[in-house]
């Protein structure tokens, strides 16, 4: 959310996102037809995944998507319970102009089609830890017109991505299957899984999070090259969590910045622009902050602790109005995430091209931390996708 990190957004984001529309592919892979008799596996089946996989479905190439949780979307989930309007459990934000999602679809007139709020908000407020200031609506509305932004309205990201992708590929996920090991030393790749099972092909894509890749769950024969690890160690994808809390009133402005020494942390109202009569509350929490919230054994906990800290914010009036209804995703301690999102603005241009140099043409990467189009979340992560997959079966290091 620029809101929340309106210091990097004038710096390091000026290039990236709805800045950045002048970088996005004329063409991409969707477009596009191809002549491929191997075989290819994608590994995760995330946004960047199942882009790759919609271009290998409609060119009729034979292909299998390994999957290690029992779902697709990666980071992308939504909830459907908690409120009135469909609340997005993972990436929120569409950080660039609406006509990019066109773009990202392969199919002209999406954006038409598709409700979106402006996030133009109308009260924001600092917290240091003991006063709330509230910041000129001048600052705030300059900061939209320098890098606007929006929110699906009653649709969410986990939706957008499924009905152009997830939808399209489901029938060739195959589900609760982590890999383990992607052995490239022969004239097939071969991809284990933790069940033991070993499915080879010509090609893989791997598209897990750089989490997952710095962790060594997947090991690699022969192994990354030190270069290429220190790459991957460089990256700035930090511990994150999501609270969502509900209320029976709106105390709170649209959002609250939170000062903290690492990271980013914030509140803000997810009924924002949206019809209807639930009070939501979301919180971010990236980097150190996120600290005292991953001490806490559990979800329980956490929201008591954030509800305290509202409290200390609007005098008591949290806890009086909390229905006791909330939503915790730790996605730090999720076995297939192990982190937020990428600062790929803070990636430079020779560590991604390094990072998206295959092992001998037979083992491709992608994800939002390998998107050479200067986007930001999701975007980044389906563009990285039809890139890299147009580069595997064109035969492209």
């Amino acid at each position: 959310m620029a809101l929340l990190c309106s210091g990097v957004a004038l710096t390091g984001c000026f290039p990236w996102g709805s800045r950045a529309t002048h970088k996005l592919p004329d063409v991409t892979a969707l477009e596009q037809t191809y002549e491929y008799a191997g075989d290819v596996i994608v590994v995760g089946a995330g946004a960047a995944g199942l882009a790759a996989a919609r271009v290998l479905e409609q060119n009729g190439i034979s292909y299998t998507v390994l999957e290690a949780t029992d779902r697709y979307g990666g980071r992308l989930k939504k909830d459907e319970q908690l409120a009135d309007f469909p609340i997005d459990l993972g990436a929120e934000w569409l950080h660039n102009v609406p006509e990019v999602l066109d773009v990202l679809s392969g199919e002209e007139g999406t954006a038409e089609n598709l409700d979106l709020i402006p996030y133009k908000v109308d009260s924001y407020h600092r917290w240091n830890g003991s006063n709330l200031t509230q910041v000129p609506q001048s600052e705030v509305s300059a900061l939209y017109d320098f890098f606007p932004e929006s929110k699906f309205k009653d649709s969410t990201w986990y939706d957008f991505v499924s009905t152009h992708f997830g939808e399209r590929v489901d029938q060739s996920v195959r589900y609760d299957a982590p890999v383990t090991q992607i052995d490239y030393s022969g004239d097939k790749v071969a991809v284990t899984t933790a069940d033991g099972q070993v499915t080879t092909a010509d090609k893989v894509l791997v598209t897990v999070s750089v989490g997952v890749l710095r962790s060594g769950d997947i090991t690699f024969v022969p192994e990354l090259t030190e270069t290429r690890r220190e790459r991957l160690e460089g990256i700035e994808y930090l511990p994150g969590i999501k609270l969502i809390l509900k209320f029976t009133e709106d105390f709170y402005p649209d959002v609250v910045e939170v000062q903290t020494s690492g990271g980013e942390k914030g509140f803000y109202d997810m009924a924002f622009g949206k019809d209807t009569q639930d009070h939501i509350l979301g919180l971010l929490a990236t980097g150190s902050s996120t600290e005292p919230y991953l001490a806490l054994p559990s979800g329980e906990e956490v929201a008591a602790a954030a509800i305290e800290e509202l409290d200390a914010i609007f005098d008591g009036k949290a806890s009086e109005s909390f229905t006791g209804e909330f939503i915790y995703e730790d996605w730090a301690r999720q076995t297939y995430i192990q982190g937020s999102w990428v600062a790929g603005y803070l990636i430079g241009k020779p560590v991604r091209e390094g990072l998206n140099e295959s092992l001998d043409r037979k083992v491709y990467f992608a994800g939002e931390a390998y998107d050479i189009y200067n986007q930001m979340g999701v975007p980044g992560a389906i563009l990285s996708g039809l890139y890299a997959v147009d580069r595997l079966l064109l035969g492209e290091d």
